[in-house]
């Protein structure tokens, strides 16, 4: 049966991607998620089920619109610094099943900036 929905495909295709890789404390999985108005990311363990670190549009002390691909960029440095802080250095990108194009291109291109290895 055919999916009916964009965010019905983005689950079927995040759930492929969650097959083949995994976070653990040393190298956590950066989990991307990305709506029309803000973007949020996390680190995540996946052995404990914990997240580690997260950053988000939604913040106080984040100024400005949260939709767009500097929003993005400024949430991938925002969480390499983060991470720098809890000694993670790191990461397995998760794309979460959208594009690796526009926001999700600019969050990572922030976070490798910021520090982060991946």
């Amino acid at each position: 049966m055919a999916v009916k929905t964009k965010t019905a495909a983005r689950k079927k295709r995040h759930t492929r991607v969650r097959g083949k890789i995994s976070g653990t404390p040393e190298v956590p999985r950066l989990n991307v998620f990305r709506s029309s108005k803000n973007i949020s990311v996390q680190l995540i363990d996946d052995t404990q089920g914990k997240t580690l670190v997260s950053a988000s549009t939604l913040e106080a002390d984040f100024k400005g619109y949260g939709g767009n691909k500097e929003a993005a960029f400024a949430i991938g440095k925002l969480i390499a610094e983060r991470a720098k802080a809890a000694k993670i250095k790191k990461v397995v990108f998760d794309r979460g099943g959208y594009l690796y194009h526009g926001r999700v291109e600019q969050v990572a291109a922030g976070a490798r900036e910021g520090g982060l290895e991946f």
